[in-house]
């Protein structure tokens, strides 16, 4: 079918702003637009490449996350290797490269390039006619891994570069970017606490968990993880295009690839340990990290003359900042318990000075981080910042004599109810949804867009309202009154009369959105509307044991658990009741109620599909009821095939179960 020339100009336009606005956002870290206006341009992009299919483009902004989990990654030979670098650890040791290249090339003088030596996973990104095509691990230097899938999700990786501007550089549409994926500190904070959210495992540092990040096979995972993307070589046919090096960081800079913020050109070895120096001593206040920095021999004709070692070029080094540690004694072992309720132990040391920072405490992650330790109160420890803006205990270097084991209350110290550990879990946490270490948390996702959407109640009034003592729950919200709320501070009588007609307005919405704010374990949005489909009681889910519970499609046994522990524990139970006095709806209107006609069924896609995208289709699966799983088994019910099928479609004719070609599954769809 011809698309409109309109529909294709409106097309162009749209993904010029979204790119723009990404790169503004993602890049620059100066967005233009809200989150929702953003939102609204991509929603209008995705609603217009769905009514007409023709545009359906690769590089398109609406194509940077979809498709289901891979089975596998292909192996891809590098056009040019990825050679590691030399390192160096001092002063002496740049002196002495510096050496090197004056003696092999007879220059008297010669400029560096110096840039961060970013902690992540080196990438090689392919572009033909400017668009994005494939993203390959270093792997072992000579080959690597197509993640192309998962790189698209990069939001600071462009997938369409400026025609224009590749035009003014002189730079062939065809061409090579390298750089180093990483997850910045806050990334990795975030990605953390998500963790132990989900009782999972906490990772070590953010180099292991980008690099995990972009080698998993479900693409929807990396997406999750806040990745970032940092260039630092242009080539083209395997050379570079340009003059210089700093002439690439400059032109990468211009087709809106992140680079590093610091980089310099240098024309001398002792401005380069001036500069290594500098660096090193800011290295904590960084918002990534770094573990040394990379030296490079500007001219592109002097980088060739030098040439290579099997193993390393001889125009680059890389200089390594030493590990930052200090011994120092455990004076105690004291647990915290933080906004989701999970409780973690810490030390408490004798203060101690590692690189010009004082460090008291540091955190110990969980009990099972303290029994791989084997440290106890009164030992000394070895305790490292390397890098890193809160310091981590490596070993135990010295048990104390009068030393104590760390024992894991039962009770939590902020509120004194039981503490819970599910079975498989590392984490240890409080449950009560009232907990003081929780309140604001809890009260601002209550009162969130997707919960209760009780508009007004932001961060600064939950701060007034849970310091003056006017809640302390959810439920206290449906207590409040004008007179109260307008002596807050920024808060007019119009604006407390709108806030309290918010409130008011929550008690009447779905039980779907009650379910998905009381913020149990694991209960989204979409279990929240599974559960009061099923049950359309709030008391019947609360009565229902962990078993009943899994009758619900796409409630398993870790969700199960979750929601029967939230029920039993007793001071849930009273914030339930107080919801009940406070005229909050506890039963599920028709319109929650949706069609079920694929209750119990499970689909697999596989291949592309021309008139739905992947995530487009396993919603449409969704909301009637069915789910949508990433493997073929006995027990799939459907496996739905478009063009290029993997192996799925082969395992599913072994198995014999139902195929479906996208007419079919339209068919499915449209029937009663």
């Amino acid at each position: 079918m011809t698309v409109p020339q309109s529909a294709t100009k409106k097309a162009s336009l749209l993904r010029e702003r979204i790119r723009k606005h990404e790169h503004q956002y993602y890049v620059l870290d100066d967005p233009s637009v809200t989150d929702a206006e953003f939102d609204a341009l991509m929603n209008e992009l995705k609603a217009l490449e769905a009514k007409h299919p023709g545009l359906a483009s690769a590089d398109s902004p609406t194509q940077r996350v979809g498709g289901a989990p891979r089975e596998g990654f292909d192996t891809v030979r590098h056009r040019r290797p990825m050679l590691s670098l030399d390192n160096s650890f001092s002063d002496d040791d740049l002196r002495d490269f510096d050496r090197r290249v004056h003696e092999l090339t007879g220059r008297e003088k010669a400029d560096y390039v110096v840039e961060h030596k970013f902690d992540g996973l080196s990438l090689s990104l392919l572009y033909e006619n400017g668009a994005l095509v494939r993203g390959v691990t270093r792997g072992d230097g000579t080959s690597g891994e197509d993640v192309t899938a998962n790189v698209r999700t990069i939001r600071s990786i462009p997938l369409r570069v400026d025609a224009a501007i590749l035009k003014k550089l002189r730079i062939p549409h065809d061409f090579e970017v390298r750089g180093e994926v990483i997850m910045t500190r806050q990334g990795f904070v975030i990605l953390n606490q998500q963790q132990e959210e989900l009782g999972g495992k906490r990772f070590a540092n953010p180099r292991n968990a980008a690099a995990g990040a972009v080698r998993v096979l479900d693409p929807e995972i990396t997406a999750s993880r806040r990745l970032d993307f940092y260039a630092y070589q242009l080539f083209s046919a395997g050379r570079s295009p340009l003059k210089r090096n700093s002439e690439a960081l400059a032109g990468l800079a211009a087709l809106q690839f992140k680079v590093c913020p610091a980089w310099k050109r240098l024309d001398s070895i002792n401005k380069v340990i001036q500069f290594c120096a500098a660096q090193g001593a800011r290295r904590g206040d960084l918002p990534y990290e770094i573990d040394g920095i990379v030296i490079k021999v500007d001219e592109t004709a002097l980088q060739e003359e030098l040439g290579y070692t099997s193993k390393a070029p001889r125009w680059a080094i890389a200089y390594k900042y030493p590990a930052q540690q200090a011994t120092t004694l455990v004076r105690d072992i004291f647990v915290s318990v933080g906004r989701t309720g999970v409780l973690t132990p810490a030390a408490l040391f004798e203060p101690v000075q590692i690189s010009g920072v004082t460090v008291v405490k540091s955190t110990l992650h969980n009990l099972d981080e303290v029994e791989r330790l084997g440290v106890q109160i009164g030992d000394t420890v070895l305790v490292e910042r390397a890098g890193e803006v809160i310091p981590h205990v490596l070993k135990v270097v010295k048990e104390g004599r009068d030393r104590r084991p760390f024992v894991m209350p039962k009770n939590c110290p902020e509120c004194g109810s039981k503490i819970h550990k599910a079975e498989g879990e590392v984490a240890y946490r409080c449950v009560n949804a009232a907990c003081p270490a929780k309140r604001k948390e809890a009260l601002l996702h209550f009162a969130g867009r997707h919960a209760m959407n009780i508009d007004g109640l932001g961060e600064k009034i939950v701060d007034q309202l849970v310091e003056k003592g006017m809640v302390s729950d959810p439920a206290d919200l449906y207590a409040l009154n004008l007179e109260s709320l307008a002596a807050l501070d920024r808060m007019a009588e119009k604006s407390a009369q709108n806030l309290i007609d918010e409130i008011d307005a929550s008690r009447k919405l779905g039980l779907a959105r009650l379910i998905y704010a009381l913020g149990m374990r694991f209960v989204g949005e979409r279990t929240g509307q599974l559960l009061a489909e099923h049950f359309g009681d709030l008391d019947k889910i609360a009565a229902a044991s962990a078993e009943k519970l899994t009758e619900v499609g796409e409630v398993g046994p870790k969700v199960a658990a979750a929601v029967e522990e939230f029920f039993s524990e007793p001071a849930n139970r009273k914030l339930i009741e107080k919801l009940r006095r406070g005229g909050v709806k506890f039963t599920a209107d028709r319109t929650e109620q949706k069609d079920a006609r694929f209750a119990g069924k499970s689909f697999v896609f596989t291949g592309s599909l021309a008139r739905h995208s992947r995530e487009e289709a396993a919603e449409h699966v969704k909301s009637h009821g069915g789910k949508v799983v990433s493997s073929v088994s006995k027990t799939t019910s459907y496996v739905v095939f478009g063009a290029d099928p993997g192996s799925k479609l082969d395992k599913a004719k072994t198995l014999g179960v139902t195929l479906l070609d996208e007419a079919a599954f339209d068919k499915l769809l449209r029937s009663p």
